[in-house]
């Protein structure tokens, strides 16, 4: 039978004064006030991008320190129930301070791991939505093929999330599939759990373009981006050259007639090289002009967006020994082998054999594994 520990109300302040997490929550609470008062200051009100940002945080303190509310509730309840059994001699008020002392024991490690969860430093960009790209890659009209498996896996997982995607341009391949195409997937921390899925996807099969029944090995790039708000990027509205042309496919009556389609071209100051930059969108996702015109605006923050803050995931991964998310997407991250069944994550030496239901949608355990694998990884960082 385990040893019990009976701490007086002295002895139990000593523990609390002690407890490493408790210290390092105890100091996020001067901060949450702090923020408390600057979200009602006019002056704060009135500058956008320090208000959204502020009660970002204001929200993430919030529930660290519900955490810690609940985290004091249990040592305290189990350091009155042990009390209790030590000192009690009725029998039904023993067996009840059991049961507290066994609920306590169970609930405070389950607590102690979700608030090192709430302490690692939120990545900023994962409440936003994202643009999906994928890209054919090497493999030839195979490869289109399989990027268009991947579209309609995204497809799936993205009705199954209850989020809503909606392709601003595509291009597609000469045997189906598709050589590029681009989404914009909107709902609740879609970049947060898109993110992982940046990188070079692999296939092994036996294409439908072979003669000999031999199993080929074809690739596509996927891209997801953070979308950009309006206030995440400065843009000067009159450097941007607007042309307009026809769409093509599938569209009825409008399609060839009017000019709905969209394209614009903006010159980028390469921070890098100190070089101008020609950049180049062309939406044809409705047939509305303004609202091609407003999409592709939209593109255009994202994309500049990307490009400045991909200078800050670079750094980030040159500190890390290993990434689950570098959002280096020249990096091969996972297999899809159809002659075994067979899904392989190279980044976590994930592998099931569900492939049918994998590239019909059902990818959600492979991202919890992620997940669970990278914030190991910060928690080590952050030493908790």
């Amino acid at each position: 039978m385990k040893a019990l520990t009976v701490l007086s109300n002295t002895d139990l302040r000593k523990e609390m004064e002690n407890n490493s997490l408790l210290t390092k929550l105890n100091d996020l609470e001067a901060r949450f006030q702090e923020v408390s008062t600057l979200i009602t200051d006019p002056a704060v009100v009135a500058d956008m991008k320090r208000y959204v940002r502020l009660n970002k945080e204001y929200r993430e303190l919030e529930q660290i320190l519900d955490a810690r509310k609940r985290y004091i509730q249990l040592l305290t309840s189990l350091s009155e129930a042990k009390d209790l059994l030590a000192n009690e001699n009725d029998a039904e008020l023993r067996e009840m301070a059991r049961e507290e002392i066994d609920m306590c024991e169970t609930e405070i490690p389950k607590t102690e791991e979700e608030i090192k969860l709430l302490l690692i430093p939120a990545d900023p960009q994962d409440d936003k939505n994202a643009i999906l790209e994928i890209r054919g890659g090497t493999g030839g009209d195979e490869a289109a093929i399989f990027a268009g498996d991947l579209f309609r896996m995204y497809s799936k997982y993205c009705e199954s999330k209850g989020w809503r995607l909606e392709v601003s341009s595509c291009s597609e391949g000469t045997s189906g599939g598709y050589k590029e195409i681009i989404c914009t997937v909107t709902g609740e921390k879609v970049y947060g759990t898109l993110k992982y899925e940046s990188g070079v996807h692999r296939v092994q099969r036996v294409p439908a373009t072979e003669t000999q029944g031999r199993v080929h090995t074809s690739a596509a790039s996927v891209a997801v981006l953070p979308e950009a708000e309006a206030f995440d990027v400065e843009i000067t509205e009159s450097a941007i050259k607007w042309d307009t042309f026809r769409s093509s496919g599938a569209g009825g009556q409008n399609v060839n007639k009017v000019e709905s389609g969209v394209r614009l071209r903006y010159p980028w100051l390469n921070p890098e090289t100190n070089q101008v930059e020609e950049i180049l969108i062309e939406c044809t996702e409705t047939r509305d002009q303004p609202k091609n015109k407003e999409r592709a605006l939209a593109r255009l923050r994202t994309l500049i967006y990307d490009r400045e803050h991909q200078r800050y995931a670079d750094d980030i991964a040159n500190k890390r020994k290993t990434m689950v998310s570098t959002g280096d997407r020249s990096a091969k991250i996972r297999t899809y082998n159809y002659p075994q069944g067979r899904i392989t994550d190279h980044r976590i030496n994930y592998t099931i054999y569900n492939l049918s239901a994998f590239v019909n949608g059902d990818i959600q355990d492979c991202i919890d594994h992620l997940i669970i694998a990278e914030n190991a990884e910060r928690m080590k960082e952050q030493e908790l």
